[in-house]
């Protein structure tokens, strides 16, 4: 690119504003860096009276940021608006075609629409770039598609949603239910006011579609990612899981098996000594297995101002030194399709939870449905005698599939002595 390289941004929410403070405290760094002097030359937002508290003098504004395309003063559009439709995806696709570079943060825009707009930049010859979009500071693209390209990926996993990790950690730390610090997280700012993409698990798959597009070289396929969120983690799953000698985690995994991959995201019981365990709070970390690198872990901050705006300028610099590599990391007309591996089929070992009456027999048609099932009982703890009442039964399981442990829970939820719904969280083997 030329020596002055002019930036148009949609959107000045958090990262937008991020962005600006930035190219403002390391104009000279961002230039020794780049080979380029960086300049906002254009502006497009909802609100043009708000006091975002930097100077947007001299800048041009468009109430419509489709404009941002054609704008002959903008050599890069960086898309902060999210959302995966409408005029997010408008204008990456029209300042794609138009031979404009466009820098994104837009995870949903990528899990949904990745394929089509790398096909379009791939096409026009036109870098689309998005650090930002998976893990926030933390350079998990760049070191999947360039630091690790030697190897082969067999994994990639990890914990990619700071709002569920927050609520986890303050779970376990405090004792408190999941609502009650829910609410908290929403005060403190850490959890949306409608916080159903986060807690449900929805977030986290966009990234882990993307990760796993990137390690696998395959299309990404947001579609067939399995979500299941943390709403149902309650207190007492918590405690069981210390006493296990495990922590509950949101993970996403994505995996390569025999029968094709698999792309997840739900709570897991992981080992409290593993590296994953103890990134708490709002980090995110993501764990990466290689066949020649073996085991690579990152964590940093997954989302806020400064980390998210520092991997949007990253992707600046990169463009300015003329740095490009297909989307995903081979070509869309290269990528391999390769089939998903559904969860039914997944195996591994499992914690469940039943709240059954206590009286006499029980545990034993319990262990007669899992007998049935070819499920093999490790361990086995009853809480609490209260004859005639609900009790807690908690069990661990051996390496069973999954299809046979959810037919297993289904009968026994029919069982007149049952309680409540059984609950079920698999354990990663990490």
């Amino acid at each position: 690119m030329s020596s002055n390289v002019r930036i148009g941004i949609a959107g000045l929410g958090t990262v937008g504003i991020g962005v600006l403070k930035i190219i403002k405290a390391h104009g000279d760094l961002l230039q020794a860096r780049s080979g380029a002097h960086l300049s906002v030359t254009a502006v497009s937002s909802r609100d043009r009276t708000k006091d975002r508290g930097v100077s947007l003098d001299g800048i041009k504004w468009y109430e419509d940021a489709r404009d941002l395309a054609t704008d002959p003063d903008v050599d890069i559009v960086l898309e902060l608006i999210g959302g995966s439709d409408g005029i997010a995806r408008e204008l990456c696709e029209a300042s794609l075609k138009s031979g404009k570079p466009v820098v994104t943060a837009n995870k949903a825009l990528l899990a949904e629409y990745g394929n089509e707009l790398a096909r379009i930049a791939e096409e026009r010859g036109t870098p689309l770039a998005y650090e930002a979009a998976v893990a926030g500071g933390i350079p998990i693209i760049k070191a999947l598609r360039e630091g690790l390209a030697g190897n082969a990926i067999s994994r990639v996993y990890g914990i990619l949603n700071g709002t569920c990790n927050y609520i986890l950690t303050e779970m376990e730390e405090t004792g408190g239910e999941f609502a009650a610090i829910l609410r908290d997280a929403q005060k403190l700012g850490y959890a949306e006011a409608d916080p159903s993409f986060d807690i449900d698990g929805v977030d986290a798959a966009h990234k882990l579609a993307i990760l796993a597009s990137v390690a696998f070289g395959t299309p990404v396929d947001f579609s067939n990612v399995y979500i299941e969120g943390i709403r149902d983690v309650s207190a007492a799953d918590i405690t069981s899981a210390r006493e296990l000698g495990y922590r509950i985690r949101l993970l996403g995994v994505a995996r390569r098996t025999a029968r094709g991959i698999e792309q997840r995201v739900h709570p897991c019981m992981v080992r409290r000594d593993s590296t994953i365990a103890n990134v708490n709070g709002v980090f995110n970390a993501v764990v990466v297995d290689g066949d020649f690198v073996n085991e690579t872990t990152y964590v940093g901050r997954g989302a806020g101002e400064g980390p998210t705006a520092s991997a949007v300028v990253a992707d600046i610099i990169d463009i300015a030194l003329g740095r490009h590599t297909p989307t995903f990391g081979v070509p869309v007309a290269k990528m391999n399709p390769i089939p998903t591996s559904p969860i039914a089929d997944h195996r591994g070992c499992y914690y469940v939870r039943l709240t059954v009456e206590d009286k006499p027999g029980v545990i034993a048609d319990v262990s007669a449905v899992f007998r049935d099932e070819n499920i093999s009982i490790e361990s086995l703890l009853q809480r609490g005698r209260a004859s005639g009442e609900a009790v807690s039964v908690i069990l661990v399981t051996h390496e069973a599939k999954e299809e046979a442990l959810v037919r297993a829970l289904g009968k026994i939820a029919q069982f007149t002595h049952s309680m409540a719904k059984p609950r079920m969280i698999r354990i990663a083997s990490l």
